[in-house]
Parts: structure tokens; C-alpha cells; sequence
């Protein structure tokens, strides 16, 4: 679903039409109108951006922690709010805030505007569930985002009870496993899971109570619950239970478990991240700080919801937004309409995640490539836009924006006045483009699940891009030696470390693992490798985790590796592979089949996709331009492919460096998590990747010299 969430939002945000009016206007417009926009400042000073905590080292060698510019006191940061420390608190806070304004936003269809339920509907609808309260009571929800799965959540909090989201793209197994290993009595789904969930509770004992987000039941579903020994009900039936039935409110505490957050791993089960009320209060009042240092969020803020829920990410967004009484709309659910419901809720907030948005730039660009005159007058609006930027001016008001970027502003309502993004990392050049483009703050985080999203960010006005930011005031982080691969902290560079109340408590019965990634003195292993710059933020360089050595000794990243050469605009996605017994990488690559059909078009090609991956031409020129993404992303020669292989054909280039691809095979088919080729969060299920393709790299191997 999020690849066709990514392609929805970029068909129609990229339409060369959205970038220009008329050419001819630029023959005529030497200059742009200046206006008398107040410049912004920095609310620190950009050139010393953190600084050392005294006392405290790192046990393995190496340098001292730094702490975020933000931390006023000696002590991290718990809540931004006196009144607002557990998530129930939070939620009460908001509804204050926005003297009790809307909450929860949802349309029936394209042709109809955003219905809203107020802070105080919403409160007094949420459902009782029917299950015991308290922190032995966990309830699992299987959904999409929706005001439902809101309401649900905020149930738990009211009644100490423990969410465990269930990723939608989670197959039978998975959600099985989770549902054993938590004992969970309860789970709240949407429609469309109801009769696979049904199915597949013979494997559940525990199990006994689905509720359906649906407004009916059907014989079909009633009868395959009693048959199964369940007891089915619909949200309504339960809030009329409810009310029938009062039970006193039994708001969560601080120490309180809030939720356990199931990351998939490449192999074998889930693994649950344990959260508390302390946790993700702490992030997001962490994030808070942040973006509050220059913007001011209130109840006039409104964020669409098409990230899903059951990632922290999008949960710490809405968190933070409902503390200072904002607004949530939710997409329908359609990929195909969200822009549609974008421009219907005019939001003020965006986040996106860096495959979307990197997919935006790429199309723009080759769209305004296509015309002299539209290539022109795009250059020249990003320099204007970009001289404002660096003297502090953000504005969307300017000639420019109306001549060139107002309607790809409009594609997002027009309202957006902050954009933040994570999950992976953007170029900055792509960074570049969206202040320019968009007229508002841009800001990059960085952080896992197991610090409940967020554990960095950029400091609002900071336009030097390839970094992640400042801790934030909740963590201070420290570096440790990686000396296996020639990291040592002393020289500002090593494993990324994190410390603080946003950190997680472990993983939910798993021992073994909960000490593979906390130490003994409460520090959460990233596994990313980083180096502190000069002005103090922090930069993500490497990764730990994967790492293998080649047959010279040379030790390799692959995932950094990855991360490159999907920058290249032929290549969607690669998986980089080295046999420890060889001298060099090989790697499968899926090139982007909407720029290599547009490729085949501008050179009157007519064959299909998967005939063009079969050609030697292509093959060369993606290629070459692998090759020379690497060589200007500062990859090592070790650290180029030596072998890519494409899937559908093989062919030798004699003339190629040695460290450069001699044998190419297309992969026409994306990995996706249908093909087992990805994870329910989207990252390369490598073991799996690796069997599927060993036929392929040992021919690939005997074809490199030896």
C-alpha cells in the first residue's frame, strides 16, 4: 500500500503542467518581488550546535555525550507540559487548548468536505472494549489509520490498557505470533481483516473477543465466529455496552506501559519494543522543543494521516499534535485519492518519509528537463528562492511562487507550513528543492522504534543538508569504537549511541535480544555508524549491522551501499551482496520502470519493460550512472558493485574499471513485501534475498577474473 500511496502522490505533485505557467512570462520577469517578510533566525547559533556533557564517557572509550541545544536544565526532558506527562494527560490537554475544537477529521467521499468530531465527542465516544483494564489487559488493533483506530488507542489510555498495533501488511504467521506471545483476549480490526483474523484463531487460544470497525456484521462473519468459539461485536454494540455498563476511568500512569510496538526483522519472529507512557511523552515533547523553537503549533494546525499508525513515526506526530489541541484528518484509505483528500483538508503539517519525496524531485527535474524555456525559468526560481533561503526569508508569496511553484504548493492544499521527514536518508539537494518549492521550514529526523521514533532533528533554519540534527532535549548521545571497521570515537566517529527517557525498556520477553541492543548502562545501540561535524550535529556515515569482509580484509556496509545507489533516478531499488572468499561486490538492481520507459520513449523504443531490462543499452547506461553516483556519493572502489546484476540478462563490458559492473542482469519485478523480498516496514528481508539469488551470484562470480 505505501508504494502506491508514494506513486499517487508523485503522479500528481510531478505533472510538468504543476511547475509552470507560461515560458514566455520568464522572458519578461528579470526580477523578482521582494517583500518586506521578516527574516527568520536560528534560534541557535548554527555554528555550535551542541555541546559536551560533562561527565559523562563512554565506558568502551572514546569521547564524551552531547546534548541538545534545547535542554535547559541539567536533567533530559520528561514533558514539555507540567500538565501533560502521561498520554491521557496529553490528550486532556488538548482538548483544553482548542476549547474543546476539532479532533478527528474524516470524509464519506471525493465530493464531500472533512466532517470533524470535537475533542469532547470524541472523548465521550470512546469505547470501554469490554476487556479488563489495566496493564495486564493488551488489545490488539489490525487497521488502517482511521478515526476508529484513534479512538481505540485512546481507550488503552484511559484504561491503562496496553495497544499492540498489528502491521496491515503483517502476514497470518506474524500476527499470530504477536498474538500468542501477548496473551491478547482482544483485537479491534477493520473490515477487511475480520474474516482472515476469524480464520486464522485456531492458532490464537487466547483470542476470544473481535471487534469490528464495521458498522454491520453479515451472517457469514457471525456464523464463522461462532464456529470458532468468538465473540464478535461492533464498535457501536460496545459503546452501547459501555454506557449500559459504566466503568470507572483508570487513566495510565507515567511508568505505565503504554504500548509494544512490533518491529519486523529480516529473519525470524517480530520483535516487541516496549514503551512506556514516559517514553513516548518524553519524544514527543523532545520533538516538540524542536519545531516550537521557531513555530508555534496550535489548534489552527491540521496533518494529514496516511503514514501508518502502527509505526511510531506517525504516532509520535499525531501525539505532539493532539498535546497543543491540533487537528488529524485521515485519507480515505484510496492511494489513488489521497491527493485528493490532501487538497480537500489543507493541511499545515506534512510528513513524509525520503522514497516519496526524492521520487518527487526526480520527476520534477526530468520534467522541466524536457523543455529549454521550462528548465530556465525553474533555475532561475530556485536560485531567487534559495538566495531568501540562505538570508532567512521563507515565504510562499514571492513572483516565484506564483509563476512557478504555487502549483505544486496547491497539490498540498497550499496551508503547508512545516515539512518533516525520516525513516531514511534525503539528499540534500532534494532538501533544497522542498524549502524552495514549498516556501515553509523542511526538518529531518532521526531515530528507531526503540526510542520511540526520534532521537535527533534539524534545528529550524539550518539549510546545510546530509546531516540529522542535535539530540533532542529528551536523549543526549554519545559515540562508541567500531574498531573492525576503523571507527573510533575519539576521533568524533563510531556506533550511535542514545540515552534517555525516551528510550525503550527492552523487548517484550526476549531477554537475549533486550541485551543485544541495550548495555548494561542504558544505552540503545543503533547499529548506524556516525560522525559529529564541526558545528556539532551529528551525521550518519555507515552502518554496523550486515556488515561482512571482503576477501582483501576490506569491511562492507551494504545498506550504505543501497542507500547510494538508489539515488541514481534509473534505479528503485538494489541489494548489494560479497562473498567473504571474493575480492569484489556484486549486486540486483530494479531499475525504475517509469524512467526507463520514459528513456525508451525519448529514444522510440517499443519494447515492454521487462524486454528493455533483457538490453545491453540499457544495462550500460544504468551502469554508468550507478557508477558515477557512487564515485560522487564518495564510495571506496571496494565499495562499487563489481557485479550488478539486473535480473533478465547477463552481458560483459571488457572495456570497465575491475571495480565496476562487468555483468548486469535486470530485476523487472520490485521486491515487495507480497514477494517476501521486503519486510512490513519496507526494508530488504536480506536472508531471503540472498537464497533467491545465490544461483545468480555464483554465475556472476565466475565470470569476474579470478
Amino acid at each position: 500500500m505505501a508504494e502506491e500511496t508514494h506513486s499517487a502522490l508523485v503522479n500528481f505533485l510531478s505533472d510538468p503542467a504543476t511547475l509552470v505557467g507560461l515560458g514566455v512570462v520568464a522572458a519578461g520577469t528579470a526580477y523578482y518581488l521582494s517583500s518586506r517578510t521578516t527574516p527568520f533566525s536560528p534560534p541557535v547559533p548554527l555554528g555550535n550546535q551542541t555541546s559536551e556533557v560533562p561527565n559523562v564517557f563512554s565506558s568502551e572509550g572514546g569521547e564524551r555525550a552531547r546534548k541538545s541545544p534545547f535542554q535547559k536544565t541539567d536533567d533530559l526532558m520528561t514533558s514539555f507540559y507540567e500538565d501533560a506527562k502521561t498520554l491521557y494527560q496529553s490528550f486532556q490537554r488538548g482538548k483544553r487548548e482548542s476549547k474543546n475544537g476539532p479532533c478527528l477529521g474524516w470524509r464519506v467521499g471525493p465530493d464531500h468536505p472533512y466532517q470533524w468530531l470535537s475533542y469532547q465527542e470524541f472523548g465521550a465516544g470512546l469505547v470501554q472494549l469490554g476487556v479488563e483494564t489495566g496493564q495486564d489487559s493488551f488489545v490488539g488493533i489490525y487497521a488502517r489509520n482511521s478515526p476508529e483506530w484513534v479512538v481505540t488507542e485512546q481507550s488503552c489510555n484511559y484504561y491503562s490498557r496496553v495497544l499492540v498495533p498489528l502491521y496491515d501488511t503483517l502476514g497470518a504467521e506474524a500476527v499470530a505470533y504477536i498474538i500468542n506471545q501477548t496473551c491478547m483476549s482482544v483485537v479491534v480490526c477493520e473490515a477487511s481483516k475480520l474474516l482472515p483474523l476469524i480464520k486464522h484463531s485456531g492458532n490464537c487460544p487466547s483470542l476470544r473477543l473481535i471487534i469490528t470497525m464495521a458498522n454491520s456484521i453479515s451472517s457469514e462473519e457471525r456464523d464463522a465466529a461462532q464456529q470458532a468459539g468468538l465473540v464478535l461485536h461492533t464498535m457501536a454494540d460496545v459503546k452501547v455496552m459501555g454506557r449500559e455498563t459504566p466503568v470507572e476511568l483508570m487513566p495510565a500512569a507515567v511508568e505505565s506501559l503504554a504500548t509494544i510496538c512490533y518491529t519486523s526483522g529480516t529473519t525470524g519472529n517480530p520483535k516487541g519494543v516496549i514503551l512506556t507512557n514516559e517514553n513516548m511523552v518524553a519524544d514527543a515533547s523532545g520533538v516538540l522543543a524542536l519545531v516550537e523553537s521557531s513555530i508555534t503549533i496550535g489548534p489552527e494546525d491540521v496533518h494529514i494521516s496516511y503514514l501508518p499508525l502502527a509505526h511510531m513515526m506517525e504516532r509520535l506526530v499525531e501525539l505532539f499534535l493532539f498535546m497543543n489541541g491540533a487537528r488529524v484528518g485521515f485519507f480515505r484509505g484510496d492511494v489513488k485519492e489521497l491527493v485528493n483528500d490532501i487538497q480537500a483538508l489543507k493541511p499545515t503539517f506534512f510528513v513524509s518519509v525520503p522514497r516519496l519525496l526524492n521520487r518527487v524531485y526526480d520527476k520534477v527535474i526530468a520534467g522541466v528537463s524536457a523543455s529549454p524555456i521550462k528548465k530556465w525559468l525553474f533555475q532561475k526560481a530556485m536560485a531567487s528562492k534559495r538566495r531568501e533561503i540562505e538570508r532567512g526569508v521563507i515565504r510562499r508569496d514571492s513572483m516565484w511562487d506564483w509563476i512557478v511553484f504555487s502549483k505544486i504548493q496547491n497539490t498540498l492544499g497550499g496551508r503547508v507550513r512545516i515539512i518533516v521527514t525520516g525513516s531514511a536518508p534525503i539528499s540534500a539537494k532534494v532538501m533544497d528543492f522542498l524549502r524552495c518549492a514549498f516556501g515553509c521550514l523542511v526538518l529531518e529526523g532521526y531515530g528507531q522504534t526503540e526510542c520511540a521514533a526520534a532521537a535527533s532533528g534539524t534545528v529550524p533554519g539550518d539549510i546545510r543538508g546530509g546531516h540529522v540534527g542535535v539530540p533532542l532535549p529528551c536523549n543526549i548521545i554519545k559515540l562508541v569504537d567500531v574498531a573492525e571497521m576503523d571507527y573510533f570515537a575519539e576521533n568524533g566517529e563510531g556506533e550511535i549511541c542514545f540515552k534517555g527517557p525516551n528510550v525503550f525498556k527492552g523487548y517484550y520477553k526476549d531477554e537475549e535480544k533486550t541485551k543485544e541492543a541495550l548495555d548494561s548502562d542504558g544505552w540503545l545501540h543503533s547499529g548506524d555508524i556516525g560522525r559529529w561535524e564541526p558545528n556539532g550535529t551529528l551525521r550518519i556515515v555507515d552502518r554496523k549491522k550486515h556488515i561482512f569482509k571482503l576477501a582483501q580484509g576490506e569491511y562492507i556496509a551494504p545498506e550504505k551501499i543501497e542507500n547510494m545507489y538508489i539515488t541514481s533516478k534509473y534505479v528503485a531499488q538494489t541489494y548489494v551482496y560479497g562473498d567473504s572468499l571474493k575480492a569484489a561486490l556484486v549486486a540486483i538492481v530494479v531499475p525504475d520502470e517509469e524512467v526507463v520507459l520514459k528513456w525508451a520513449k525519448d529514444n522510440r523504443k517499443t519494447e515492454t519493460f521487462e524486454d528493455l531490462c533483457q538490453t545491453q543499452e540499457l544495462k550500460k547506461l544504468i551502469h554508468k550512472d550507478m557508477t558515477q553516483t557512487g564515485k560522487e556519493g564518495g564510495l571506496h572502489s571496494f565499495e562499487q558493485a563489481s557485479h550488478l546484476h539486473l535480473e533478465s540478462a547477463k552481458y560483459a563490458l571488457s572495456n570497465l574499471n575491475p571495480n565496476c559492473a562487468k555483468a548486469i542482469f535486470l530485476e523487472s519485478e520490485p521486491f515487495s513485501v507480497d514477494n517476501n523480498g521486503l519486510t512490513p516496514t519496507f526494508k530488504l528481508r536480506r536472508p531471503f534475498l540472498k537464497s533467491k539469488y545465490m544461483a545468480t551470484f555464483v554465475q556472476l562470480y565466475s565470470q569476474l577474473p579470478s
